[in-house]
């Protein structure tokens, strides 16, 4: 049965296959809400979980359930929440939030503001939540620190086995693995606030210890922060100029098909029929659409993607589309493929029968 669910699901229409994942999705929420409430009960009753031989509603979850650690986690942490406030169940079947938000929000909650909480995290991104909660305990500044890492320890390489025990597998020792590397932090402390931890190499330390003498007049603790403040206010600028043009004084966006009078070099701009889109239409779509993909769903749903964004021609340009701005929208790559896709027709890859055809 399971080695079957795939096939049944590629054969499914368009519209069949998403009302499908609909369905299941609603089915998913109902029955995780289901199980955090049962969890809930259960969790009143150790005695219960102790008789299985478990230690924990932790251990049950994850031996007799089994349950990933992950999973667990959040789910103890709704079946804690929803024992104080049990409305948890209703926002979680219906998918207004995540085991994930109200793991987090739980330490926050109070029955006096639990409500008000859970709908302003109706429907919000984890980002978003962090801000929230930033909103609710707001956090002093961190100081500022800048400390030297220790140099990580090798992995160790297993000997090698004794001289006539080698097999296939073990004659060669794998060599030393790198650590992980750590993640960067960016963490919301307070409305406006943020956290910002990561890791730098020897030059770029240098770098910044030389910064901080060089503006000892202008920031005489030598602040890291508001030294790095200046350095991406600097860049920003920087790629906005290579990749916009981005200027303080920017020139006439388009020439008019009707004028006659040459432009100086300088003032020179690609004609409304290029497929080259002018900075500062560039520019103007970038502001319009706020660094954000513009394509809205007939459900009047709005992609949140804001990396890998590309510039869209509304009409396209192979149809005289113009490089104005009111003809050009930010796409992340997915959409501004599925629009051309929706125009042409499904791309046709170098050698496939198709492109073989038109050519």
């Amino acid at each position: 049965m399971n080695t079957n669910m795939f096939a049944l699901a590629s054969a499914l229409s368009d519209h069949d296959l998403l009302a499908r994942l609909g369905t299941l999705a609603e089915k998913e929420r109902e029955a995780t809400a289901e199980l955090v409430a049962h969890l809930a009960a259960l969790d009143a009753r150790p005695s219960v979980y102790a008789a299985q031989g478990c230690g924990s509603l932790f251990g049950y979850c994850t031996s007799v359930l089994r349950l990933s650690e992950d999973a667990t986690c959040n789910r103890i942490a709704a079946a804690r929440a929803c024992r104080l406030f049990p409305v948890v169940l209703d926002r979680l079947a219906s998918g207004a939030v995540s085991l994930t938000s109200v793991r987090m929000l739980r330490p926050h909650l109070t029955p006096e503001n639990h409500e008000a909480v859970l709908a302003s995290a109706s429907g919000k991104t984890l980002r978003e939540i962090e801000a929230l909660i930033a909103e609710l305990a707001p956090r002093p500044d961190v100081p500022t620190s800048v400390r030297k890492l220790p140099d990580p320890a090798p992995r160790p390489v297993a000997a090698p086995p004794a001289e006539g025990h080698l097999s296939p597998a073990s004659s060669i020792a794998a060599p030393p693995m790198a650590p992980a590397a750590r993640r960067p932090i960016i963490e919301t402390t307070s409305p406006e606030r943020y956290r910002v931890q990561f890791t730098i190499g020897k030059e770029s330390h240098e770098t910044l210890r030389r910064l901080q003498d060089l503006l000892r007049r202008e920031i005489p603790d030598g602040d890291a922060g508001v030294i790095v403040e200046r350095a991406l206010r600097l860049l920003l600028e920087k790629v906005e100029k290579a990749k916009f043009a981005a200027t303080s004084r920017p020139r006439r966006a388009i020439r008019r098909e009707t004028d006659t009078a040459p432009l100086p070099n300088e003032a020179r701009t690609p004609a409304l029929h290029s497929r080259d889109i002018p900075n500062a239409v560039q520019r103007g779509a970038w502001r319009r659409d706020g660094g954000r993909c513009a394509f809205v769903s007939k459900d009047g749903v709005r992609c949140r993607e804001r990396v890998f964004l590309e510039f869209h021609h509304g009409q396209a340009h192979a149809l005289g589309g113009p490089a104005t701005l009111d003809n050009i929208a930010l796409r992340c790559r997915r959409h501004n493929q599925y629009e051309g896709e929706r125009v042409f027709g499904p791309r046709a890859w170098k050698g496939s029968p198709r492109r073989n055809a038109r050519q």
